[in-house]
């Protein structure tokens, strides 16, 4: 599996209910995608009263079951779309140590996103084992309803994606980013439940 996030930065004073409403009547449409784990349509708004974010972000957040659907969406008309609204992104890519989904994944409204280095020289098969291990207590956990944790070699990351059923309480540190979930596409987890 495969993990990618683009993410665009929008101004300070950019209408996030632009991205509302487009998530809203675009979000199905990935609902059926071939070789698509899941898609969180993910936002964060500078917005008082709501989620605080230090900026304005459009930025979803895909498990691939491999690069064939990754592909065909990157090289298809929705990735143009995309990029015709709000330009070219660097698309981030990691590799999946686990991801643990609950059947209710549909109902995520929040989520929380994690980017940290990996030490030089760590003990790479530990890491994975107690992230994977992490990752399947928290769908455990009250509220959790998906879990992923992946790596990426080149620049020496790994990422952790939490996906909760009510928005939580969380405290700011680095790496660290806070989303609203606009729309849940989950088209893997339906195929692959068994």
């Amino acid at each position: 599996m495969i993990a990618m996030q683009y993410s665009f930065v929008l101004p300070a004073d950019y209408d996030m209910s632009i991205i509302e409403r487009r998530v809203a009547e675009k979000g199905h449409l990935l609902d059926d995608f071939p070789d698509l784990r899941f898609k969180a349509y993910l936002f964060a708004s500078r917005r008082k009263g709501q989620l605080q974010s230090v900026e304005n972000l459009y930025a979803p957040f895909y498990v691939w079951n491999s690069t064939a659907g990754m592909n065909a969406f990157l090289c298809g008309p929705g990735f143009v779309g995309v990029t015709q609204s709000f330009g070219w992104p660097v698309v981030r890519t990691w590799s999946v140590w686990q991801a643990q989904l609950s059947p209710e994944i549909h109902r995520a409204v929040f989520a929380t996103r994690e980017v940290a280095p990996i030490a030089p020289h760590a003990a790479l098969a530990d890491l994975r084992r107690r992230e994977s291990d992490d990752a399947v207590a928290d769908v455990e956990r009250d509220g959790v309803l998906g879990s992923v944790t992946a790596f990426e070699p080149a620049t020496w990351t790994r990422v952790r994606l939490r996906l909760w059923g009510e928005v939580r309480a969380v405290a700011a540190r680095d790496g660290l980013q806070a989303y609203d979930i606009g729309h849940m596409s989950t088209p893997g987890l339906i195929r692959t439940a068994a």
